[in-house]
C-alpha cells in the first residue's frame, strides 16, 4: 500500500471517537502525542478477550488459562518482531514508558551503580526520565549530567562526548522529544556512547509509532514505550532490554511469577522475562497491544510517516502565515508535533477557546518542565498529529488560532 492510496475517509471509521461532536462542533484531535485514538479492531479485541477466554494465565491447567496464555505470549512474539529484537525474552511487559524507566533505574542502579557515579541525560527529557533517576540519585548518591540543546532544539554529539567520563554507567534520552518534535540520532549516539562502554537506554515513546525501529541494528541497551500512544490500550507498556543486561539486573518488583521456588529462608528467581513481572499481568492489555501493531503494520510504518511528515510540514507552513506565532523546536528532523505561543496569548487562554471550537491541543509544560526552563518560558500550545488526522483539520486549527487572536 502507497501513502498515495491510504484512504483517510475508510481509516477514518475504523476509529469511532473520531466521529463524534465536542460543543456542537466535530471533534478535531491534534493530541496525539499525549495518547492516540484507538481503532475499533483493538477495541473489539478488548472486549473479546473479556468475553471469551478470560483467565488468569501460566498458573492455570484448564482450557480459558492456556488460551489466555498464548495470547500472552503470542503478543510478547509480536512485540518482538516488531522492534526487530532477537528473543521475545527481551520483551518485558511493564505498566508504561514511565513503569519501564522505574524499573531500569532502580534495578540498574542499585545493582551497577555506587555513590559518585554518574547518569546522563539530556534537556529535553520527559518527566519520565527525570525524576526516577533523581529518585535514585537521592537512595544511591549517582550524580546526574544534562547535556543541553541547541537553539533549533537538536542534540550534538560533541556535548554529549563533553560528558563522559570514566564514572559514566548509562545515558538515557528520548528518541522524538514529546515538546520540541526533535528525532535525536540516536544511533550516532548509541555508536559514541559505546566507543566508551556506556550502555543507552532509549525512551521511543514518541517515535515507535510513527516510524520502524530495529533494536538490534540500533544495538541500544534499553529501550521503553507505551502501549496507549500506539493506538493500543492504557496501562501497558514495554521494556526492552538485551538478555545479557536483564540477565545481571536484579527484580524489580517481587511477588508472583517471578519467582522460582519461595521458602522463608530465600528465594531463586525466575527465569527471562517472568523474572520482571511480578504480579497478575494486563494480558487482556498485552492481547490489544498485539492487535494495534497488527494495525499500523497494515497500513505500513512507512506510509504512516510519509503521511505524517505530509500533515507536518503543510501545518509548519500555515501556522508560520500567522502573526505573532513562535514554534519551538525547528530541527530538520522531527515527528508530527509543533510547539507553539502566539503573540502574548497565554496558552491556556488558546486552549480553552480552541477548545470550545472543537480542537483539542495539549497546552502547558507538556510534563518537561526542565526543557521549558531552558527555553525561558512557562509552557507551549501542542499540536500532535497522526495518520488519521487531515488538512481539512489543520485548517480548522489555523481558522481558530487567527480567531482567538482576534479576540486579544
Amino acid at each position: 500500500m502507497d501513502e498515495s492510496d491510504l484512504d483517510i475517509k475508510n481509516i477514518r471509521k475504523d476509529f469511532p471517537i473520531l466521529s463524534q461532536e465536542v460543543y456542537g462542533k466535530p471533534l478535531i484531535y491534534l493530541d496525539n502525542a499525549a495518547t492516540t485514538q484507538k481503532p475499533i479492531q483493538v477495541i473489539r479485541k478488548i472486549d473479546e478477550v473479556y468475553s471469551t477466554i478470560n483467565a488468569n494465565i501460566h498458573r492455570g491447567v484448564h482450557h480459558l488459562s492456556q488460551l489466555a496464555t498464548e495470547a500472552h505470549e503470542e503478543a510478547r512474539k509480536t512485540v518482538q518482531r516488531y522492534i526487530g529484537a532477537a528473543h521475545s525474552r527481551e520483551i518485558i511487559f511493564t505498566s508504561g514508558t514511565t513503569g519501564s524507566i522505574n524499573l531500569v533505574a532502580s534495578s540498574f542502579c542499585r545493582s551497577q551503580c555506587k555513590a559518585g557515579d554518574e547518569i546522563i541525560l539530556t534537556a529535553m527529557e520527559h518527566h519520565a526520565n527525570i525524576v526516577p533517576w533523581q529518585i535514585q540519585r537521592d537512595i544511591m548518591g549517582v550524580q546526574l549530567k544534562v547535556v543541553p540543546f541547541t537553539e533549533k532544539g537538536e542534540i550534538r554529539l560533541e556535548d554529549i562526548e563533553e560528558l563522559i567520563s570514566s564514572k559514566t554507567k548509562l545515558l538515557s534520552l528520548t528518541h522524538v522529544s514529546n515538546v520540541l518534535g526533535t528525532v535525536n540520532p540516536v544511533a550516532d549516539i548509541i555508536r559514541l556512547a559505546h566507543n566508551y562502554n556506556v550502555p543507552v537506554l532509549i525512551d521511543a515513546a514518541q517515535s515507535v509509532q510513527h516510524e520502524a525501529i530495529n533494536v538490534q541494528a540500533l544495538d541500544c541497551d534499553f529501550m521503553v514505550f507505551s502501549s496507549h500512544k500506539m493506538y493500543g490500550p492504557t496501562g501497558i507498556g514495554v521494556l526492552y532490554g538485551k538478555e545479557t543486561w536483564l540477565d545481571k539486573l536484579p527484580p524489580y518488583q517481587g511477588g508472583g511469577e517471578m519467582i522460582a521456588h519461595v521458602s522463608f529462608e530465600k528465594t531463586t528467581f525466575n527465569e527471562l522475562p517472568f523474572k520482571f513481572e511480578a504480579g497478575t499481568p494486563d494480558y487482556v492489555g498485552s492481547t490489544a497491544l498485539g492487535e494495534a501493531i497488527r494495525y499500523i503494520e497494515n497500513l505500513g510504518l512507512n506510509n504512516i510517516r510519509k503521511r505524517e511528515d505530509r500533515l507536518l510540514r503543510y501545518a509548519t507552513e500555515k501556522l508560520l502565515q500567522i502573526p505573532g506565532m513562535q514554534i519551538f523546536g525547528t530541527s530538520d528532523k522531527k515527528a508530527p508535533v509543533i510547539s507553539f505561543l502566539v503573540g502574548g496569548i497565554h496558552p491556556y487562554d488558546m486552549g480553552m477557546l480552541l477548545d470550545r471550537l472543537g480542537i483539542a491541543v495539549r497546552t502547558g509544560h507538556h510534563c518537561a518542565q526542565p526543557l521549558m526552563d531552558a527555553l525561558g518560558i512557562e509552557g507551549t500550545i501542542r499540536a500532535s498529529l497522526a495518520f488519521y488526522n487531515t488538512e481539512e483539520e489543520i485548517d480548522a486549527l489555523i481558522a481558530g488560532i487567527e480567531r482567538v487572536a482576534k479576540m486579544f
